[in-house]
């Protein structure tokens, strides 16, 4: 399995990143995280509003901080 959070680096983009890896801890699973920062990339999934989450290349949150409890939900 693989979460990219797609986003430039911006606070948000971070925070994203940040809750990402917390439900993956806290789910004690082996998961992918890549961030992809790239604007090229980034449109490749078809996202204009960062920041955004994919897992296993579908992208699953547009825009928006999603909280560590919705990212556990989208892994399991």
């Amino acid at each position: 399995m693989k979460i990219q959070v797609l986003g430039t680096g911006c606070p948000k983009c971070k925070k994203t990143a940040e809750a990402a890896e917390a439900a993956v801890k806290e789910l004690g699973i082996e998961v992918e995280i890549e961030k992809v920062t790239d604007l090229n990339e980034i449109m490749k999934f078809g996202v204009m509003l960062t920041p955004a989450l994919a897992v296993d290349g579908e992208v699953k949150v547009v825009g928006k901080v999603p909280s560590v409890d919705d990212i556990k939900k989208m892994l399991q």
